[in-house]
């Protein structure tokens, strides 16, 4: 039985839990990470914004999500879209206290490594301190499975009047999937967790249950493992009776 499980997780059809892990992140400026996508240091975004109300707050709040094309032929992102979010928390203000938002969760599926700030070190998060909006980046992330949570310590915060709160740097990441929309969770300083739209990476998808063909791959594996055992028994058996 163990070896069989062997068999179907090299073939891919038993699903393997996720580990949580740490994923470096790296500070960068703009317009200079556009170089890793684009040989002119161009990029045309795309951007998306979904509004929410905090707990205690008045006004509302925005999460931005932006996408970059694919990255071109010939640069270190080539064929990658860059995933870009935004926490907006400038308008809302706190009634009783000041909320805050101290971590998002998303699903993101694969990720890929570049160098973002050139230190030959590849990362997977890279985080927009010059030249764009914002005061505050993603203190850690990890990943776990397909969710990448990203922590805020300090939290972005809302203001005691409008205009007064915080907004995130840009933060993000680079993938060979194409976006899609999906939600994410954000956790608020004052407890619970809020649900907003945004733009993620699709996931590999795997029908289930999974059509005849895709069974072919462990049958043979599997004939192949019968099939060395009977052989290994019959050479076994006919040298032992070689000795009587």
């Amino acid at each position: 039985m163990r070896r069989l499980v062997l068999i179907l997780l090299a073939a891919g059809l038993v699903p393997v839990p996720g580990a949580a892990a740490v994923l470096d992140t790296a500070t960068v400026s703009f317009p200079g990470v556009n170089c890793l996508f684009d040989a002119d240091c161009t990029v045309t975004v795309q951007d998306t914004s979904a509004h929410f109300t905090l707990p205690a707050a008045s006004g509302e709040a925005f999460l931005q999500s932006r996408t970059w094309p694919p990255g071109e032929t010939g640069t270190p992102g080539a064929g990658l879209t860059a995933y870009l979010y935004r926490l907006d928390l400038r308008q809302p203000a706190g009634l009783t206290a000041l909320p805050c938002v101290t971590s998002m969760k998303i699903e993101a599926g694969s990720i890929a490594s570049l160098d973002y700030d050139g230190d030959s070190a590849p990362e997977q998060i890279f985080i927009g301190t010059t030249g764009g909006l914002g005061s505050i980046g993603p203190s850690s992330v990890e990943k776990s499975g397909t969710q990448v949570t990203f922590h805020f310590q300090p939290p972005v915060c809302a203001g005691s009047s409008p205009g007064t709160g915080e907004s995130s740097y840009f933060f993000g990441f680079a993938s060979q999937h194409a976006p899609h929309d999906v939600t994410a969770t954000l956790a608020s300083s004052l407890g619970g967790t809020l649900t907003v739209a945004a733009r993620s990476p699709k996931l590999l998808w795997i029908p289930w249950p999974p059509p005849w063909w895709s069974w072919l791959i462990p049958a043979a594996l599997l004939i192949a493992w019968l099939g060395t055992g009977y052989f290994s028994r019959r050479k076994f058996n006919s040298l032992d009776a070689g000795r009587h």
